[in-house]
Formats: structure tokens, C-alpha cells, sequence
């Protein structure tokens, strides 16, 4: 990761940070949808890389006991003046993800490592940084870690087109990222910053590493990536139909792909 390349792009891009989730609803619902149920009022939780404090705010109104960390100071300024429209207050801090072994941190009933994963290109990073999450999980507590799927480049160019495919398969990091979800690898390299997209089939054999019993590997937009700009405009009976149904298929490995995003659940064995 160049830690330069990603932090002056949310620092130049925290209002779009925080809007996508607006734009891009699904991964919000459902994401929430598998956390809310084991995530309760009064649980402690440490957002690491949490952008401009969507999650975290989420769970602070809900009344647990927050704390936010994010490599962008635009980030974090955002996040301050988002909680305080939302009515809420919790530590926010600055700092790199790989650096939080140095930070008088509590150990917590919940750890988020959602952004941090897919920017961090170097794997012995990675696996740093889910080591030092679990360090700040209490025993038995739940760690939260969300990756980009490689095919996330292909759904874009799909439900974006027509166009976008053309003038993407004109660059080498493009053929790249085909290579990947073909040879079922992963593709490091340009993206919206340098960025670590994993195959669907890596997530689990890299988790193994770590002292976690598997909760849940799950798609975070569920099976309406795809159709997202179709099913918003869909009206809201129908809509909510959708998103009821969709819930049914989170867990099925088979439609993984399906998703931008996947993530990974495990409980910190004790």
C-alpha cells in the first residue's frame, strides 16, 4: 500500500466516501443485516479504517461503546461532523491500521477491519493487520473483515456500460484482473487507488491462518450488485420484496460473486 496514494485520496474524497453508501445501498443493508446479530446495545466496538464513520455511527446510535480509527484525517473531520448531526460521540483518531499496537487501545467485543484489506497490497500487511485486530478483541469476541472481489471490476463495467469494457480491456492491469478471477488468484494493482481485489476462492485459506472460529463468508450486496441500478428504481413493495429475498442467499458460496464485496466473520478462539 502507498500509504501517501490512499490517504490523500479519502482525504480528497471523504464526502464521496461517505455518500456511496447512499448510492450504493445494498452493501449497507445486508452488511448491517449479519452484524445486527451479534452486535448489541452496550457492546464495545473498534471500527479500524472505517472512513468517515458510517458503521461506526450506525452502531453508536444503537448504543454501543465506539471507537474509530482511519488512516485520512478528511475521514475523521467528516465523521466528527456527521456524529455530531446524528447525535452521538465516541474517540476517533487518526492513525494507520498497522500501527495500532502502539495505541492505548482496550480490547473490545468487536473489531471491523473493512476498508483496510483491500488497500493494503502487500500480503505479509494484510496479515499483519488482522493480527493486530484480533490482539484488541477480548476472547470469544468477533472480527469483521470485508475484501473486494476481483470480479467486483467485471460487475462494474456490466451495470455501467455500455462503453466501459472497450476502453478497459485497452489497459494491462484490466487483463490482469481477468487473469485473476480466471486462474482464481488475486489481482494487485491500479484501481481507485493501488488496491488488493481477492479471488473468492483466497478468503477462506487466508483466514485459516488466525485464530478464528468461521462465522460467516458472505456476500455484502448479496445476489443485486449486478442489478442495482434496476431494482432501486424498483417501487418500494417490490423493493423490499427484493432485499427480503436476497437475505436468503448471503451464505451460499455459489453466489459470492454476485457481490462487490464479500466478508468474512470469525470468532477469536480463547
Amino acid at each position: 500500500m502507498s500509504i501517501e496514494e490512499t490517504k490523500k485520496y479519502y482525504d480528497e474524497n471523504s464526502q464521496k466516501e461517505w455518500e456511496r453508501l447512499e448510492k450504493h445501498p445494498f452493501e449497507f443493508i445486508f452488511t448491517t443485516y449479519i452484524m445486527d446479530q451479534y452486535i448489541k446495545p452496550g457492546d464495545s466496538v473498534l471500527d479500524i479504517g472505517g472512513g468517515p464513520g458510517r458503521y461506526s455511527i450506525y452502531y453508536a446510535q444503537k448504543g454501543c461503546d465506539v471507537t474509530l480509527i482511519d488512516l485520512s484525517d478528511g475521514n475523521i473531520e467528516l465523521a466528527k461532523a456527521k456524529s455530531r448531526e446524528c447525535n452521538v460521540d465516541f474517540p476517533m483518531f487518526a492513525a494507520n491500521c498497522l500501527e495500532i499496537g502502539t495505541m492505548e487501545l482496550a480490547q473490545y467485543d468487536h473489531v471491523f477491519l473493512m476498508g483496510p484489506l483491500y488497500h493494503l497490497i502487500n500480503k505479509e500487511q494484510r496479515t499483519q493487520a488482522v493480527r493486530l485486530a484480533i490482539e484488541r478483541l477480548k476472547p470469544g469476541g468477533i472480527l469483521y473483515c470485508s475484501f473486494i472481489l476481483d470480479f467486483a471490476g467485471i460487475i462494474y463495467d456490466l451495470k455501467n456500460g455500455p462503453g466501459f469494457l472497450a476502453e478497459d480491456l485497452g489497459n494491462q492491469s484490466t487483463a490482469a484482473l481477468i487473469d485473476s478471477i480466471v486462474t482464481g488468484t488475486e489481482y494487485v494493482g491500479p484501481a481507485f487507488t493501488s488496491a488488493c481485489f481477492m479471488n473468492q476462492k483466497q478468503i477462506e485459506p487466508f483466514m485459516q491462518q488466525f485464530p478464528l472460529e468461521k462465522l460467516h463468508l458472505f456476500g455484502q450486496e448479496s445476489i443485486l450488485s449486478l442489478n442495482e441500478n434496476q431494482v432501486k428504481l424498483f417501487p418500494k413493495e417490490e423493493y423490499e420484496l427484493w432485499i427480503e429475498t436476497a437475505k436468503k442467499f448471503l451464505d451460499i458460496p455459489e453466489f459470492l460473486a454476485f457481490s462487490e464485496h464479500a466478508m468474512y466473520i470469525g470468532k477469536k478462539m480463547v
